[in-house]
């Protein structure tokens, strides 16, 4: 296995483990992944995820030597599959929080897109190197990275192969907090602990509208609002968590239904 996978206090964390590779994703990181992931997803008990890296990185990137004598035909193949389980963790009902660790470059920057929300570690690295090894990004970074922090930066980030630190990526809206390093998983346990302490239906929902709602022009986006509004008024946590409100009294927890 090349994933950790453990939960605690309704927080799965993910934990790629390949260090003396960097954690580098080959195929066999992959299908690792893919399955944890699936994992997360099944577990009612599982509010939350968090992915991260063992060792000095979060992922440094596909494996290139299991890429580099690839025909055209299996790199696609090779992409599509990448893409298909990134694809699965930005569509997870879940909220994921990337908790990056160390370098985060090619494939580990579009693993850390795919996630919700990103914190990075003081000594956190991003970058999309692919030019310089004559490719272009191919796990979604071409998308995902300028839908992010914009078209001119991506295109910039994208073509110079350019790395940069944690404080950079802060600046442009890469990832949402920065921290020491030592400070890290604490800093993703307790966002992920907040969100575990609100109603999963409406955090559920929102992840829906949101990510729906950003390929789509702005009238159909409001109306992916309007049902995931309405759907939450059919549910016991709106009902009294509403009633509390109302009567000034506090929300003891929610049933999640």
């Amino acid at each position: 296995m090349n994933t950790i996978y453990e939960v605690k206090d309704n927080i799965a964390i993910i934990t790629i483990d390949r260090p003396e590779a960097l954690n580098a994703l080959n195929l066999d990181v992959l299908a690792s992944l893919e399955k944890a992931v699936a994992q997360a997803k099944e577990d009612k008990d599982v509010y939350v995820l968090i992915i991260t890296g063992a060792g000095r990185a979060f992922v440094a990137g596909a494996d290139i030597a299991q890429m580099k004598d690839l025909t055209s035909d299996e790199a696609r193949a090779f992409g599509e599959y990448g893409n298909k389980i990134f694809s699965s963790i930005e569509s997870l009902p879940k909220p994921v929080i990337a908790a990056v660790n160390g370098f985060a470059l090619g494939g580990g920057c579009e693993l850390c897109m795919a996630c919700d929300i990103r914190i990075a570690g003081e000594k956190a690295k991003f970058g999309q190197p692919e030019v310089g090894l004559g490719i272009t990004p191919g796990f979604g970074g071409t998308q995902r990275l300028p839908r992010i922090v914009g078209l001119s930066k991506a295109k910039e980030l994208i073509f110079t192969a350019q790395t940069i630190n944690a404080e950079e990526a802060l600046k442009i809206g890469l990832v949402s907090k920065v921290v020491p390093g030592e400070e890290l998983m604490d800093a993703a346990l307790e966002m992920a602990g907040k969100i575990a302490k609100n109603a999963q239906i409406a955090v559920r929902q929102s992840k829906i509208a949101i990510n729906k709602g950003m390929q789509v022009d702005i009238d159909t986006a409001l109306s992916f609002e309007a049902q995931a509004f309405g759907l939450c008024f059919s549910t016991e946590d709106q009902k009294d968590a509403m009633t509390a409100f109302v009567n000034k009294e506090k929300t003891t927890g929610f049933k999640n239904r």
